[in-house]
């Protein structure tokens, strides 16, 4: 059980990367699923329209609707399946890949502003050891068991 002090420091924390996140994520023009979906095909390379709904718990039709959409904007391509030809790849075409970079460069380079204009050099200085231990904290694995 966790004492009560890091337990207020562990909500306070979710809350206010819950409202950084938000609103980093506001600089996109391009919407947050399809982003998500850009983003997942760049890191994790082709995948089926079903392993990308999987990936992002959504259904598939929702997957298909969104795939169709980057489809007509010419962000991501279709090609083939190597080794069952009843399925097809998506996979991102390069003009998907330069609106990628563009949405991720629009949020660093908001971030990167907002520190410059309201922190002081003490406070970055403790900001980026903040983000070695939040990357600490992401990589822990579950110390709790997940519900059957």
């Amino acid at each position: 059980m966790p004492t009560p002090e890091a337990a207020t420091v562990a909500a306070e924390l979710r809350t206010a990367m819950g409202k950084l996140s938000r609103r980093v994520k506001s600089e996109d023009r391009i919407p947050v699923g399809q982003v998500a979906v850009l983003g997942v095909l760049d890191r994790d390379g082709a995948m089926t329209t079903s392993d990308l709904a999987t990936d992002q718990r959504v259904r598939p039709q929702s997957m298909a609707r969104a795939v169709g959409l980057l489809l007509e904007q010419g962000l991501v391509t279709r090609r083939a399946h190597p080794t069952d030809g009843r399925k097809t790849l998506l996979e991102l075409s390069d003009s998907g890949r330069a609106a990628l970079e563009a949405e991720r460069g629009r949020r660093a380079g908001w971030l990167a502003l907002a520190i410059e204009a309201e922190l002081t050099d003490k406070e970055r200085e403790l900001l980026a050891q903040s983000a070695a231990l939040m990357e600490r904290l992401a990589a822990r694995q579950g110390l709790f068991p997940h519900p059957a």
